[in-house]
């Protein structure tokens, strides 16, 4: 029987789950989760145990932040993306065998930023300023502490030899380290990416790639 700890890039999980599945309730995408990460399991021929899911995120920001297409400042505590974010999350501690490990957002360097695809529209001269709409925005705020914890907690339970198997659920790079000093202790490093693009050179760290999502989209959302 092969133990497998899964951990989640939270923040790299929604999008994609996003992407391929569209909008969901909280309580659905947390259903959700759980059920792909159970199927990583379900998939081994060999048999495997869940020792556990550790699901990376933020707590979302309820900051005050300027908006400046209408030039006001929006509570960012009553949007809509708040309130799901605190459900989601709610949603996820009763999920069995998960266990929620947070970080903050750089609150103090947030602000909203023009989509590129809207940028490059605005210089191609295909629209002008006053087509913008605040779907052309974005809210740009970077995650602290996240993937310190993934690699924390990926030499915790390489050291502790809790687990046999590893399997990271992101498209980051951020976790080479970790994986290489796992794999030198006999751990099995599955790569997860979600069907995102990932470096040629990422192979050579990880003993192997592995996805659970359909080849295409459920639905492709602008």
């Amino acid at each position: 029987m092969i133990k497998t700890a899964i951990m989640v890039d939270g923040a790299f999980y929604r999008k994609r789950a996003y992407y391929f599945g569209g909008e969901r309730t909280p309580a659905e995408r947390a259903n959700e989760l759980s059920n792909y990460c159970r199927r990583h399991i379900n998939g081994e021929r060999a048999g495997a145990e869940l020792y556990r899911v550790f699901y990376y995120d933020c707590p979302p920001s309820s900051k005050k932040i300027f908006f400046p297409l209408t030039r006001k400042t929006i509570d960012l505590a009553t949007t809509d993306q708040y309130q799901w974010t605190i459900e989601f999350f709610k949603e996820l501690k009763h999920q069995r065998k998960f266990a929620l490990k947070l970080g903050r957002l750089a609150e103090e360097q947030a602000f909203y930023n023009l989509k590129p695809t809207s940028t490059r529209k605005l210089l191609n001269r295909t629209i002008s300023i006053d087509d913008l709409t605040e779907q052309d925005f974005f809210l740009d705020i970077k995650q602290k502490g996240v993937d310190m914890r993934i690699g924390v907690d990926i030499a915790s339970v390489t050291f502790k030899k809790q687990v046999d198997r590893i399997i990271l659920i992101s498209g980051d790079s951020d976790f080479v380290p970790a994986a290489k000093q796992a794999r030198r202790e006999g751990i099995d490093f599955i790569l997860d990416p979600m069907r995102s693009p990932i470096k040629e050179d990422l192979f050579e760290h990880i003993d192997g790639m592995r996805t659970k999502v359909p080849k295409e989209p459920q639905k492709n959302p602008n």
